[in-house]
């Protein structure tokens, strides 16, 4: 584990894989996820290994072993903090970004103040641009921002999981029966980040091609075939309003994705040897 801290006072935690001479990747996880999640790890080493990539893997901000800044979700303190990664990682780096993840990659990237991003791959950003499913209801940020200043960490997880990202109800419940819980509890407090950076975009409203003008790099929207219809239906938007971008669907891909169907894809064009067919 390697740290640096911030010019606010955040420290980061993150590991360095290094792969080879194919660039550097900063891998942004999504709600609830943290470094050592199994399929960022496992994402990691694939890239490194098969692409020749060095993947830095992070712990965003409230989450592992990086610090926070609890009552203050600014979604520019997040972008501020990639741009320090990069800085770290030599002054150039393309994006990875997973969900929430990939809505910060795109963020950065439109802000203008990540100097040294190469290229992005977001990878199912939860926009939500129509009624056509489901829209997050008003109010969320007030109802989720109490919750966590009273560290009711299982309703956090249940809240923004059935309130923010559209799961049944009845999975919330099922939960504390998974293993993953401990983990899901551990993270919750950061849930308030994630709405930082989604929420403006999550209200059922077409999105707009000036909010995404400011991504000149390359970029690359990932959605998986098996995902569900809201998730693919983002892709689609987002890609439409970027000024360089692609879509690729993939085959029995999901949210929760197999590293081995996803790795190609993002391997292929990170790395430059893009041999898809657009």
């Amino acid at each position: 584990m390697e740290t640096i801290t911030t010019r606010t006072g955040i420290e980061l935690a993150f590991d360095r894989v290094s792969g080879g001479d194919s660039g550097t990747v900063i891998l942004i996880g999504g709600a609830f996820s943290y470094r050592q999640f199994p399929k960022l790890v496992a994402l990691s080493e694939k890239l490194a290994d098969e692409y020749q990539l060095t993947v830095i893997n992070y712990d965003r901000r409230g989450r592992g072993d990086s610090t926070d800044s609890p009552g203050v979700y600014d979604v520019d303190n997040e972008i501020d903090d990639l741009a320090a990664l990069v800085e770290a990682a030599g002054g150039r780096a393309a994006l990875f970004g997973w969900s929430s993840g990939a809505g910060l990659a795109l963020r950065a990237a439109a802000s203008g103040r990540v100097p040294g991003i190469t290229k992005v791959v977001a990878f199912e950003p939860p926009f939500v641009v129509d009624h056509e499913n489901f829209v997050p209801p008003a109010g969320l940020a007030e109802r989720l921002h109490a919750l966590i200043a009273a560290d009711k960490r299982a309703e956090v997880v249940r809240y923004y999981m059935t309130n923010g990202m559209g799961m049944p109800r009845v999975l919330g419940w099922l939960m504390p029966l998974t293993p993953m819980w401990k983990n899901l509890l551990a993270t919750a407090p950061a849930a308030a980040h994630d709405w930082a950076i989604m929420g403006e975009f999550m209200r059922g409203e077409p999105l707009r091609p000036t909010d995404w003008a400011g991504v000149e790099v390359p970029t690359l929207v990932i959605s998986g075939a098996k995902s569900n219809a809201l998730l693919r239906t983002a892709a689609r938007a987002i890609t439409e309003v970027l000024p360089d971008a692609r879509h690729r669907e993939l085959a029995k891909l999901s949210h929760n994705p197999d590293i081995d169907i996803l790795t190609p894809a993002a391997g292929e064009f990170l790395a430059g040897v893009d041999r898809t067919v657009a």
